[in-house]
């Protein structure tokens, strides 16, 4: 019995009886199914949105469960060797996703099955199905847990089950009692769907949960199918995995021993104990990809932490130019069937290697050197593969890829006597470019470019290498150019597995020089212009894209405090410049080169002024002539006053 937590970036579980076949969904979205036994690619599913609903929980059907009605209507009657088949063979894979759906997928057809819906609005966390109905348990980030009818595909009870999010389910060996677990562990009574038990101890969302006994312990009482048992429990960020006992008394909700590890588990495999005397073994893969074993007798309390009797570690053997050896983390572990053994998976999640390692608990500590290089390098079968070479004529015509519009002859392959070994002579001058691509009837000027600088096709391909392999000198040749078209165009044509990653390199190259920066806005403006729509699909965008927000707010934040620095700098190196440029100005000489005297104004001048000289003599001559003629008035008005008058001398003489 596997329990697998949901690590980051991939989920798997092993098929149960005898772990026959490997299911992984790794970050791409991609449910793969792997044969343990000859490690190949049993099966391949896409689903149609698994970009925005990538796949968060797994869960094989029980051994012996049949297939839901199929939707194509009624199928003719199997033979008996297709039903023997089928019975070998499991059926069903319930695959949770992240927009609350689950799909069901059938590994006998190897398509889907059907898909639930209506359940959940949220994320589905796990999935569990029964031992005995054909009734599949899901719980999500909504807080609730529904309880499924596989055959018409529709929610048969939905109840709440905490009061935060429900992150892992388990059913009781007799399949009448259910474990739940958000931050507290709930047991709930299957018919009534009322808590039975409550356990509290893990300080974070428990991440897997696992019946370890199917019997009671202790044999003197009757055993009612859950009391007794113990199970097992691992918690997100938590080094410890605790060990919980079902008890008659509702007092005792601590747990009764713990298993110490050195990071969070990941994938947890164990044997399940059926009598008193026989020890429960347990596989835990962590977080920092080793393995450790456990093998204890569940006992009772036990105060202090048992730590592992073994650990295993893989590790590259360190040849080829690198006498470093690197770990290679292991993805999950299994015990088999005769529990002397393990199947051990290790590697990348696209291409994960599986292994059968015996047991040999003698040594606390076992490190595996493998060469993964030559281990992957593993040939796709042939059966697998639903790639069909159509049958063509000497008339048919084939478009040659990544130049539209050209078209090139096809050429009827030769049969095995005809070939022969095309090795170039010492000598011998080979064909160029211009020829090659001239027997391709490809018109060559079309091809070429002016400036024979790549075209937008080349530099999506480049950035996406560059990201893959984190080249830095083909990230510079790529980001660093300064063309808007260019940028829109290779943005658009890019794969959208490459957008975050290319956001990533961004983000971190904004940190650098101003230069820099400015520069890498622009992509930032190509990509969220031109794929806003499927950054928004994205169920983990905010803490994908946490950084790059700070780091913009806090760069607008000091843009007003800049704005005034350089407006007040502005100001003092124009004063500056200007008090300059008025020093280097020398004095003008203010005395004139040239003075022009014009004669005639000189003569009309001088008429002028005799005139008026004349003028005023006249003036002055009738003034004098007034004033003599008032003085002689004045006189005479005297006299009269005075009595005098002017006699003649004849008047006087005769008075006398």
């Amino acid at each position: 019995m596997a329990a697998a937590a949901a690590p980051v970036g991939a989920v798997c579980s092993f098929s149960p009886r005898d772990c026959r076949f490997f299911a992984i969904s790794g970050s791409d979205g991609r449910l793969r199914v792997w044969e343990t036994a000859s490690s190949r690619l049993q099966h391949e599913y896409v689903p149609s949105a698994h970009l925005s609903a990538a796949c968060t929980c797994l869960a094989w059907a029980p051994p012996g469960e049949r297939q839901p009605p199929s939707k194509d209507g009624p199928q003719r009657k199997k033979r008996k060797s297709e039903v023997a088949e089928v019975d070998r063979q499991l059926d069903i894979l319930a695959v949770g996703t992240a927009v609350g759906s689950i799909l069901l997928y059938s590994t006998v057809k190897g398509e889907l099955q059907s898909k639930l819906d209506g359940g959940h609005d949220s994320r589905v966390n796990c999935v569990r199905w029964h031992q005995d109905t054909c009734c599949l348990y899901s719980c999500s980030e909504d807080k609730h847990i529904v309880e499924w009818n596989t055959q018409t595909c529709k929610v048969k009870c939905k109840w709440k089950g905490d009061n935060s999010s429900v992150t892992s389910l388990c059913i009781s060996p007799d399949g009448k009692m259910l474990l739940s677990a958000g931050r507290t562990i709930k047991l709930w009574d299957l018919e009534t769907k009322e808590v039975y038990r409550h356990f509290t101890g893990h300080a974070t969302s428990v991440s897997s949960l696992t019946f370890t006994t199917v019997k009671a312990m202790n044999e003197n009482k009757p055993f009612d199918g859950i009391t007794g048992l113990y199970f097992l429990s691992g918690a997100i960020h938590d080094r410890l995995l605790s060990v919980w006992q079902v008890r008659s008394d509702r007092k005792e909700k601590n747990a009764v021993m713990s298993f110490t590890v050195t990071d969070e588990p990941i994938f947890i495999d164990l044997t399940v104990s059926e009598v008193k005397e026989e020890p429960v073994k347990l596989a835990v893969v962590c977080r920092d990809g080793q393995l450790h074993l456990f093998e204890h007798i569940l006992n009772g309390y036990c105060k202090k932490p048992l730590t592992s009797n073994c650990t295993i570690q893989i590790a590259t053997p360190g040849n080829d130019g690198d006498s470093t050896p690197k770990p290679v983390p292991i993805l999950a572990a299994a015990f088999c069937s005769d529990k002397q053994s393990l199947l051990l998976v290790y590697g990348n999640t696209l291409q994960p290697i599986i292994e059968k390692v015996s047991l040999n608990t003698v040594e606390s500590h076992i490190c595996l050197i493998r060469d993964i290089q030559k281990v992957l390098s593993l040939k796709t079968d042939v059966a697998l593969t639903k790639v069909k070479t159509p049958v063509v004529n000497s008339d048919a015509k084939v478009l040659v890829p990544g130049i539209p519009g050209h078209s090139t002859a096809v050429k009827t392959p030769a049969s095995g006597k005809e070939k022969k070994k095309n090795k170039r002579k010492p000598g011998e001058t080979g064909e160029s470019i211009e020829e090659r691509l001239e027997a391709l009837d490809i018109d060559v000027s079309k091809v070429k470019t002016p400036s024979g600088l790549p075209q937008t096709d080349s530099f999506a391909v480049l950035l996406v290498q560059g990201l893959e392999s984190n080249d830095a000198e083909i990230l510079n040749r790529v980001l660093n150019t300064r063309k808007d078209n260019v940028i829109k165009n290779t943005v658009s044509r890019m794969p959208m597995h490459a957008v975050i990653p290319l956001l990533h390199e961004l983000t971190k190259r904004l940190q650098g020089n101003p230069y820099s920066a400015s520069l890498m806005v622009r992509w930032l403006k190509s990509v969220f212009t031109i794929h806003a729509s499927y950054l928004s699909t994205l169920p983990d965008l905010i803490p994908q894209l946490g950084m790059l927000y700070q780091l913009m707010e806090s760069r607008v934040k000091t843009l007003q405090k800049l704005s005034r620095l350089h407006g007040r700098l502005f100001i003092l190196v124009t004063q500056v410049a200007a008090s300059e440029a008025v020093q280097d100005v020398s004095e003008m000489n203010q005395t004139a080169k040239l003075v022009y005297e014009d004669e005639s104004s000189e003569e009309e001048g001088s008429d002028d002024e005799m005139i008026a000289d004349k003028e005023s003599d006249e003036n002055w001559d009738e003034d004098e002539e007034k004033e003599e003629q008032s003085d002689e008035q004045d006189m005479t008005v005297e006299k009269e006053i005075n009595g005098d008058s002017d006699l003649e001398p004849e008047n006087e003489s005769e008075e006398e």
